[in-house]
């Protein structure tokens, strides 16, 4: 089981070794998320006037919810006040801005019920983000937007943390998905045959494990935990952003979560921009992380 920390220190280089070992990380209200959380809610709110759009499913047919969700949640990435916001979470929580870098952050949606799991609300089966080309310095950093609820947030499974699981990581490429999959989202209603990574046995249901934080709270955890969309029996649909950071010497020297499962080619690590200045990581840093490199040293 992995150990669960509550308000721990806004220190990065105490924080990075113990998500590394497994550990998961929740805070409660801090103001430099609750300003991120408060814009996400203004632009969602925005897109679904006059509707409430923790309802929205009771309001709409689901492809006009996907045609507003196909305009928001890009506008959201794009938002010149979203990237200001997040780089202000991170130099709030300590986050050192020559070594720290990260991906735009992506607004996320799960409907009640069957309503819309597909595509660009896609409900996430059990996986590790080092499936999907993700570094082993990878750290997830997820917010709910309005109230959460055990029924409607993440669920992770803390005991494949240190045992492997099939998968089908080994079909999966990122610059394949990039240039194949990606655009394609709204197009997948009623279902999703993108081709992803997932598990190849069975799994057990329990224990799982559900933290719940207030909006203005966080849950930090490895990119090599295994974590799930947990289906939405709330009544409510769920809201939340996540991005994701990586730390340049941690690549650099290679530290990070085992990789005990991922057999994907390709790497996320081109998307990341550094904290101070926006620069990405250098190419040859870069390409530490994709193809066979990968494949024969992580």
């Amino acid at each position: 089981m992995s150990e669960v920390y509550f308000d721990a220190p806004l220190d990065d280089d105490w924080r990075r070794p113990r998500l590394y070992d497994g550990a998961l990380l929740v805070y409660g209200r801090h103001h430099a998320v609750q300003a991120l959380c408060d814009h996400a809610r203004a632009m969602i709110e925005a897109a679904f006037a006059p509707h409430d759009p923790l309802h929205i499913d009771q309001v709409l047919a689901v492809e006009d919810c996907v045609a507003i969700l196909a305009r928001l949640k890009p506008a959201f990435i794009h938002d010149a006040r979203t990237k200001q916001l997040l780089q202000e979470l991170l130099a709030a929580f300590g986050c050192d801005p020559e070594e720290t870098h990260f991906d735009v952050p992506r607004l996320r949606s799960a409907m009640p019920g069957d309503y819309l799991k597909s595509g660009i609300a896609y409900a996430f089966h059990p996986h590790r983000d080092t499936w999907y080309s993700a570094p082993p310095c990878q750290i997830n950093w997820w917010l709910p937007v309005y109230e959460l609820a055990p029924d409607n947030g993440l669920a992770f499974h803390p005991r494949y943390w240190r045992q492997p699981i099939r998968n089908g990581s080994h079909a999966y490429n990122y610059a394949r998905w990039n240039r194949e999959s990606r655009a394609d989202a709204a197009r997948h209603i009623k279902s999703d045959t993108r081709v992803q990574p997932h598990p190849e046995e069975a799994l057990a249901d329990d224990p799982d494990l559900r933290l719940v934080c207030r909006p203005g709270g966080m849950i930090l955890f490895s990119a090599a935990q295994l974590h799930s969309t947990v289906p939405n029996t709330s009544g409510i649909v769920r809201y939340s952003v996540d991005f994701r950071t990586v730390h340049r010497g941690d690549a650099r020297a290679r530290r990070g979560a085992p990789n005990i499962d991922s057999r994907c080619t390709g790497t996320t690590m081109g998307d990341y921009l550094r904290l101070r200045d926006l620069a990405g990581l250098p190419a040859e840093l870069v390409a530490l992380y994709d193809g066979a490199a990968r494949r024969g040293a992580l």
